[in-house]
């Protein structure tokens, strides 16, 4: 029953286990490597799957420069060919508006399922 609801959850679609762990495990830190191999680490906000792709809602657990407070960052998860999870930033905004956008319906709906009638 739980896999009906996560695949609900995603638009149908199998969540692979990258994504999983996000939405099972709220205190997750990923650490990534900037192109100069600077380690930064972040905290997974939400995985959403969007045409086909699967992407992970990241907040860095320092603000980065340039960043507010309350950003966060589009990453495209795929899987590497030694097995790991690859995370590769998203720069099409476009996407990012979409993701962000299925995110906040995904808020929506769990704010409208938890409620009981409270206005």
């Amino acid at each position: 029953m739980a896999k009906n609801e996560e695949e609900k959850k995603f638009g149908g679609e199998a969540v692979p286990e990258s994504i999983d762990h996000m939405e099972n495990d709220d205190d997750d830190i990923i650490t990534l490597l900037t192109a100069s191999g600077e380690e930064v680490d972040f905290v997974e906000i939400a995985g959403i799957a969007y045409r086909g792709n699967f992407y992970a809602i990241l907040q860095p657990v320092e603000l980065l420069e340039g960043m507010e407070e309350d950003e966060a960052l589009v990453f495209k998860v795929s899987r590497g060919k030694d097995g790991e999870d690859k995370f590769e930033i998203e720069l099409d905004d476009a996407i990012i508006d979409a993701v962000f956008d299925e995110y906040n319906k995904l808020l929506d709906e769990a704010e409208g399922s938890g409620s009981d009638g409270n206005k």
